[in-house]
């Protein structure tokens, strides 16, 4: 099943994680940007990752993960809303660009924004940037900030679907050592003993995830889970829908465009229009010279 986000657990112990399959959602996205072929499959990393910490959130809101950084690819966004919805963006340099999130991003720092809604207070996290991988660098970030062992593996890249042809899939697997409610927090408490046993046995058997196994359609999360715990037992949650949404309309727009003067409005008029293009999903908008949205055109 794709285009969903499973939780499990190791046996009874405290290894607790999420795996992620997308195909359509995360073609979706990426095919919307047409972006360099390094690019696409750092945002995908990135998409791959928020879908797994997102359906975690146990409240209605949002959780924003930003990458900031000196490299040639300065900025990169994924953000997941409760009920699965994801979209992502991202900044890049008009130039032949090399493969790997330290080379992309540079030195910078990893952004994780709690958002709960209009009456509630944002929480965010920033830790720079650590790690040649994003799997790396997530893991980092919250051996940080949220004193939590981690391990994370992501892929992404295009596959031959039969009768479907080429197509983008994403895949990953977040696993965490999370002591039980009241438990000590922190990698050293969590990580003495017999504890550090359980960990080190599960993060061992996690290393041996290859990027084949999370892309191949054919190969189920449930399957996977089987395969690397077999022997440890596994249980296996609910799974979480997930699908490409984007939250931009019409009417955002148009009370943004309210705004400016009209001698600012006037500089925007191309053709005749004013066109305004979603930076998550591409969409274009069209609005008159005055900033009211033409006919035909979608109004929320």
């Amino acid at each position: 099943m794709d285009d969903v986000v499973l939780p499990f657990q190791i046996a009874d112990t405290a290894v607790r994680g999420r795996v992620v399959r997308l195909s359509g959602a995360i073609d979706g996205i990426l095919s919307a940007h047409e972006f360099p072929a390094a690019v696409s499959e750092l945002l995908g990393e990135a998409v791959a990752l928020v879908a797994m910490m997102g359906a975690s959130l146990k409240f209605d809101g949002k959780l924003i993960f930003q990458a900031q950084g000196a490299g040639p690819v300065p900025l990169i966004v994924a953000d997941y809303t409760s009920g699965g919805d994801l979209r992502a963006t991202a900044k890049a340099e008009d130039a032949e660009l090399p493969r790997g999130a330290r080379a992309l991003l540079g030195d910078g720092s990893i952004v994780m924004t709690i958002d709960q809604g209009a009456d509630m207070d944002r929480y965010q996290g920033v830790t720079p940037i650590e790690g040649e991988t994003l799997a790396d660098i997530a893991a980092a970030y919250f051996a940080q900030s949220e004193q939590i062992p981690t391990i994370v593996k992501l892929a992404v890249g295009r596959i031959q679907t039969p009768g479907e042809g080429e197509q983008w899939r994403a895949g990953g697997l977040m696993a965490q050592f999370v002591p039980q409610e009241g438990g000590e927090r922190g990698i050293a408490s969590a990580l003495s003993g017999e504890d550090s046993e359980v960990w080190d046995r599960a993060r061992a058997f996690i290393d041996t995830v290859q990027p084949d196994e999370l892309l191949d359609p054919s190969i189920s999360a449930e399957t996977l889970l089987y395969r690397l715990f077999h022997e440890d037992g596994v249980r296996v949650f609910d799974a979480s829908p997930l699908r490409a949404a984007c939250s931009c309309n019409a009417d955002k727009i148009a009370a943004v465009l309210s705004r400016y003067s009209e001698d600012d409005l006037q500089d925007m008029v191309e053709q005749g229009e004013i066109t305004v293009t979603c930076e998550f999903c591409r969409k274009d908008y069209r609005f008159s010279p005055k900033g009211e949205l033409l006919a035909g055109e979608e109004s929320s």
